[in-house]
């Protein structure tokens, strides 16, 4: 099995709210910015031809956070970030990463998936109140790296799967790459975030970190008709990689 060595446990690193349903899967984890991540089931091209059909990999041990509040874009803009106007969008940003715009002053941030960490570390390190007066309003910080279990969904057949769980038809000519829907899924709300990997429709799904284990079997169970299963995070990487 996938089971850390002991010694990461002994350091008790971050774990994915399905942790022992990933291992249960025949999941084998590396340590990627103090959390344990599923790179792969055992078998990686299988993987990559699955994740093109459609799989679900569970991403909720990668860097996350989020910033809320009058002046958070202005602020966020400031240490190099590029946000456009419209709610229910995300942002790339360099390196990867995603600053989905949730409302007018709510940004939900989400690493690429070389995971680095890096901007997000840097912007967790650098809010801080002026000392100001009358203090200038830069938002305050939303941690979310507990508070959000984070799958991705791929495949050709995922709008499909989605059509099972979910209201918003995300088929490509309705949700185009970047949308967002903050939405119902599988009765429990959620937030997808369209992200395809190369030429593969992909999808960010972020959801209460309580219901993690409810809502990963939901969609095991939606995508079971499609042939859909688990893969890890080489073979996202290497989507997005390869021609389809």
């Amino acid at each position: 099995m996938g089971a850390l060595p002991k010694v990461f446990a002994q350091n008790q690193l971050r774990r994915s709210p399905i942790y022992r349903l990933t291992q249960a899967a025949g999941a084998f984890c590396e340590v990627i910015n103090s959390g344990a991540v599923p790179m792969h089931y055992g078998n990686s091209d299988s993987e990559l031809d699955r994740a093109r059909r459609m799989a679900i990999a569970d991403l909720s041990g990668l860097p996350r956070t989020g910033f809320k509040g009058t002046g958070t874009v202005d602020w966020l803009a400031g240490q190099g970030l590029t946000i456009g106007p419209d709610s229910n969008m995300a942002y790339r940003q360099d390196g990867g990463a995603l600053a989905a715009r949730l409302a007018p002053t709510e940004i939900f941030l989400i690493d690429g998936l070389e995971a680095t960490g890096a901007l997000i570390d840097r912007l967790n390190g650098a809010w801080n109140w002026g000392t100001e007066k009358p203090r200038k309003l830069i938002g305050y910080p939303m941690p979310r790296q507990d508070s959000h279990a984070w799958f991705m969904i791929t495949g050709d057949a995922a709008p499909d799967m989605f059509a099972k769980i979910c209201g918003v038809d995300l088929r490509p000519h309705k949700f185009a790459p970047g949308r967002i829907a903050q939405t119902s899924l599988a009765k429990m709300s959620g937030i997808v975030i369209r992200d395809d990997r190369g030429a593969i429709p992909a999808f960010h799904l972020l959801a209460d970190v309580a219901s993690a284990e409810y809502l990963w079997g939901a969609v095991l169970d939606a995508m079971s008709e499609f042939g859909g299963a688990p893969v890890g995070l080489q073979a996202l990487r290497r989507l997005g990689e390869v021609p389809s």
